[in-house]
């Protein structure tokens, strides 16, 4: 099989693209390096090139964007599945660079769809990446009402520092449960937005033509090669560059909020579930762990691997939509598929440090705190 994996050159399509190709499957690799994301070209890719640059056999890497057609049919021409990564990344940055977000992810997912509606292809499976973004708040269970469905907290509450979660029928506060696949979605960015966007167009179209399709919701990436210079995502590698730094972690609220922090080599290991499996079409599954960890025992963790005695910076402080609890609900994924992550926390953050400190990390962060200041959307 020739799967092509948009986003390949990326963070999770890089490990992805290695193992699909040590399981034996040819690989088109489509990415457009975008430089928020890709220190240099090429560079995640080291272990799929060859000494003099080019790719290893079965390998073949295109610069191209999903909203061309053109470029994305050419890529399309003979490969048996596609795993479609491609997206703008970071929650923040999407409440202001809007229609960059909405044209990548929505638009570019559009093209690539229309493309498997409209020409001859040999396609037989869609795996898409999802985000557990677009569930909002997690799952939460009231002591008198039972499980119940948050909303976005107000800004009048967070202002006066309740940061906890409350019932939206008798407002007391609720208790933070797994989060599971049948919880009504409520995106609170418009990057949230724009992954349901391409999670129900890959689905609908998907079972319009019969191109089997998966949608896999990943919760909390880590791992290496996340990029150390993008303020936007990843908590945790916006903590190593902080801290590689010798600055403290800036944390938002009080530092007690949760995620569900999974290794890049789990997502990996869905993915390929996902791809090998019929019980996976049509399906939408978590991916995480199963297991919360607050932000500030993140930024803890960090500054002892790293030997840094720097605590956080607890700000009290809030940004526009962001969610207080939410971690994964993954008795679906490990049922249908026999999914089973296999790094821990602990583990996993070694993982991540050994790869961090060989890296110049550029600290951004503040000026994308300062933007969100400006523009209201954080406060």
């Amino acid at each position: 099989m020739k799967i092509l994996v948009t986003g390949g050159a990326g963070f999770v399509g890089s490990f992805l693209c290695e193992n699909l190709h040590k399981s034996g499957y040819d690989i088109r690799i489509f990415d457009n390096y975008e430089p928020q994301v890709h220190a240099a070209s090429h560079g995640n890719l080291g272990n799929l090139l060859q000494p003099n640059g080019l790719p290893i056999k079965g390998v073949e890497i295109v610069y191209g964007d999903t909203r061309s057609p053109t470029q994305l049919e050419a890529a399309l021409k003979d490969v048996d599945a596609v795993v479609h990564l491609a997206a703008q990344v970071g929650v923040g940055q999407s409440m202001y660079e809007i229609h960059r977000y909405v044209d990548h992810n929505t638009v570019g997912t559009a093209v690539l769809l229309e493309l498997l509606a409209s020409r001859k292809h040999n396609v037989k499976k869609v795996v898409v990446a999802s985000s557990m973004s677009i569930y909002g708040e997690g799952g939460a269970r009231c002591s008198h009402c039972g499980d119940v469905t948050p909303t976005l907290r107000e800004a009048e509450q967070m202002k006066l520092g309740d940061w906890e979660v409350r019932c939206p029928s008798c407002n007391r506060t609720a208790s933070p449960i797994p989060t599971n696949e049948l919880k009504p979605v409520l995106p609170t960015s418009i990057y949230a937005i724009s992954k349901r966007d391409q999670e129900e167009m890959c689905l609908v179209v998907g079972r319009a033509y019969d191109i089997p399709s998966v949608a896999l919701r990943f919760f909390n990436i880590y791992g290496p090669r996340q990029s150390l210079g993008n303020p936007y995502t990843g908590v945790a590698a916006i903590f190593s560059s902080r801290l590689l730094n010798d600055r403290a972690p800036v944390v938002f609220e009080d530092g007690n909020q949760t995620r569900d922090f999974v290794h890049v080599t789990d997502i990996v290991q869905a993915i390929s579930l996902a791809l090998a499996k019929d019980e996976a079409n049509g399906q939408v599954f978590n991916v995480g762990t199963g297991r919360p960890t607050s932000i500030k025992d993140v930024a803890n963790l960090l500054a002892r691997k790293l030997r840094r005695d720097i605590a956080p910076q607890i700000e009290n402080k809030f940004r526009e939509g962001d969610v207080r609890h939410c971690y994964a609900d993954i008795s679906k994924i490990q049922r249908y598929l026999g999914y089973k992550p296999a790094v821990e926390l602990e583990t996993g953050i070694d993982d991540l440090i050994a790869w961090a400190e060989d890296q110049q990390a550029e600290d951004r962060f503040d000026l994308a705190a300062a933007e969100l200041a400006k523009r209201g959307l954080a406060r």
